[in-house]
C-alpha cells in the first residue's frame, strides 16, 4: 500500500478549514501564503493523484490580494466540475463535448465563495457523476491517497482525494446516489448530506422530477463540515429547514438508534459488517440505545432508484447536441452513460410509477424517524475496489452489478431526501479508512452533526500523514 500526501511545514501545515481560518484572522498567516502554499501542495500530488480538472491558479492568487468578506475568508478550496465557475469551463468528467469557460458563477459557487473560501480550479468528477469510481477511458483514474491501486470513490472524487491528502482543507462536494458519502468513506473524511433543498444549486440540479442531489463539502474534521453549514445558512436559507445553526460540540441528548448491515438484496461483507457491529457497540457505550433492524427500504427500492437514475442519463444523452452545442460526439460517451440511458429506453414505461415511489419514499422515512432518531449502517458495503473493478468500459451489467454491490446503503437519503453523514471510524485489516453512516429525518443536521462531534472525541479520525 503507497500512500501520498502533501502535509509539510508550510502556512497550511496540518490545520483543517477552521484551523486555517483562525490562522488568517489573527494575521499569523495571510490570505496569500495560504493560497500559494495550498497550489505548492496541489501541484506536488496533482499527477499521482489525477483528481485536478481545472486548475484556475492566476485566479484564485487574484482573489487571495483582494478583500472578501465571510468565516472562511482566504481559506484555499476547489469547486466540483458539475457546478459553474466564472472564467472556467464545467465538463461534468466527460468528453462528450468542448466544454467553454462559463461567463459568470452558478448560483451553488456565489453562495460557497459568499463563505470566504477561495477556489484554487475544479475536482474531477466520473462522467456526469454516474459512476462511483471515477476511471476515465482517455483521463485515468482518480487514485486514492492511502493506496494509490485503489479509486478515491466518487463523483466527488477529486475533492476527496486533495483533501485527505491536504492539499486543501475542504472542497465541494455533491451527492445524488452517495457521491458525498462514497469518496468520504474511501478517503477517510467527513461527508455530510444534506437535507434536499438545504444548500443553494445550480440550475441544472434545480430541474430534476425529484431532486435527489445535494450539495455539500468533504472535509478532515467534523467541525469544518459544521462550520460550513453554519455559514453557508448565513448566505442562503431556506426557512421551510429547521436551521443547522452553531453546532460546536457533542449534545446531551441520549439517542434512539437503529442498526443494519442489510440493504436490498445485499448485505455488507463480513469484514465491514462487524465494523458496524463495532461502531453500535460504541455508541451502547456512550449511552444510547441501540437496536438492530431489518432494512427501513422497499423491496423495489433498488430497481426504482436505478431507473430513475437512468433517467438522468436518457436525458443527458438524448438533449446533449441542444445543450452543448455542435461539439457534441455521443460515442464519446463511457459505457456506463451509454447503458443506463438504454436500461431507461427499456423500461420508459415502468418510469411514471418508479419516480412517483422515489418521490414517496419520503413518507416511509418520516413514518422510520418517529420511532428512531437515527439509524447507522456502513456507508459502503464492501472495502474501497480496487482501480479497474468499476472500469467504465466494461459491460454495463458487470459495471452495474459491482456498483449496487458496493453502494447498496446510500441512494436512499437521496430518494428521501434527508441528511445523511460519512464518518471514517473504521479500518479494515489492509489499512484502508471504511466509513459509517448515520441517516436522520428532514432537516435533522444538528443531530447528525451533535452525534459526529460525540464519536469524533470517543474515536478520533485517522489521518493519513499520522497512520
Amino acid at each position: 500500500m503507497t500512500r501520498l500526501h502533501a502535509f509539510t511545514d508550510d502556512a497550511l501545515a496540518d490545520h483543517d478549514a477552521v484551523g486555517l481560518t483562525k490562522e488568517i484572522q489573527s494575521g499569523r498567516i495571510s490570505a496569500t501564503e495560504a493560497v500559494e502554499a495550498a497550489i505548492a501542495r496541489l501541484e506536488r500530488v496533482a499527477t499521482e493523484l489525477n483528481g485536478l480538472a481545472h486548475p484556475a491558479f492566476e485566479r484564485a492568487r487574484t482573489d487571495a490580494t483582494e478583500a472578501r468578506g465571510g468565516y472562511f475568508s482566504g481559506v484555499p478550496t476547489l469547486v466540483k466540475d458539475n457546478a459553474d465557475l466564472a472564467g472556467v469551463p464545467t465538463q461534468h468528467g466527460s468528453d462528450a463535448f468542448d466544454g467553454t469557460p462559463k461567463p459568470a458563477d452558478g448560483d451553488f459557487a456565489r453562495m460557497y465563495q459568499a463563505t470566504g473560501l477561495v477556489p484554487l480550479g475544479k475536482s474531477q468528477l466520473s462522467e456526469w457523476g454516474f459512476s462511483a469510481s471515477a476511471e476515465h477511458p482517455r483521463l485515468g483514474p482518480v487514485r486514492n491517497p492511502w493506496d494509490q491501486s485503489v479509486t478515491a470513490g466518487a463523483s466527488s472524487s477529486g475533492s476527496a482525494a486533495f483533501v485527505a491528502a491536504g492539499a486543501v482543507p475542504i472542497a465541494h462536494a455533491n451527492d445524488g446516489g452517495g457521491s458525498i458519502r462514497i469518496p468520504a468513506s474511501a478517503c477517510g473524511l467527513v461527508g455530510l448530506k444534506p437535507t434536499r433543498n438545504r444548500i443553494a444549486q445550480d440550475k441544472m440540479m434545480r430541474d430534476m422530477p425529484v431532486r435527489i442531489v445535494a450539495d455539500g463539502v468533504v472535509t478532515r474534521s467534523v467541525r469544518d463540515t459544521a462550520a460550513f453549514f453554519r455559514e453557508a445558512e448565513k448566505v442562503y436559507r431556506n426557512l421551510k429547514l429547521a436551521p443547522v445553526g452553531d453546532i460546536t460540540h457533542a449534545g446531551p441528548k441520549r439517542l434512539r438508534i437503529a442498526f443494519t448491515t442489510d440493504s436490498v438484496g445485499r448485505s455488507a461483507s463480513p469484514e465491514v459488517a462487524e465494523l458496524t457491529r463495532k461502531t453500535a457497540v460504541l455508541l451502547e457505550e456512550l449511552g444510547h440505545h441501540v437496536e438492530e433492524i431489518e432494512p427501513p427500504v422497499p423491496d423495489y427500492f433498488a430497481d426504482d432508484f436505478l431507473l430513475y437514475w437512468s433517467l438522468l442519463s436518457f436525458f443527458i444523452v438524448r438533449t446533449g447536441k441542444r445543450t452543448y452545442g455542435r461539439s457534441w460526439d455521443r460515442s464519446k460517451l463511457d459505457n456506463l452513460t451509454l447503458g443506463l440511458a438504454k436500461h431507461c429506453q427499456r423500461n420508459l414505461h415502468k418510469v411514471p410509477l418508479a419516480t412517483a415511489r422515489i418521490a414517496a419514499s419520503r413518507h416511509i422515512s418520516a413514518r422510520f424517524h418517529r420511532k428512531y432518531d437515527v439509524v447507522l449502517t456502513p456507508t459502503v458495503a464492501h472495502e474501497t475496489p480496487r482501480i479497474g473493478h468499476l472500469d467504465p468500459t466494461n459491460s454495463m451489467d458487470e459495471i452495474i452489478e459491482r456498483l449496487m454491490a458496493w453502494v447498496a446503503f446510500t441512494p436512499l437519503q437521496n430518494a428521501t431526501g434527508d441528511p445523511a453523514i460519512s464518518l471514517p471510524l473504521a479500518t479494515t485489516a489492509s489499512g484502508l479508512p471504511q466509513g459509517m453512516m448515520f441517516g436522520a429525518g428532514r432537516g435533522r443536521e444538528a443531530a447528525l452533526l451533535e452525534l459526529a462531534f460525540e464519536l469524533e472525541e470517543a474515536r478520533p479520525f485517522a489521518k493519513i500523514h499520522q497512520a
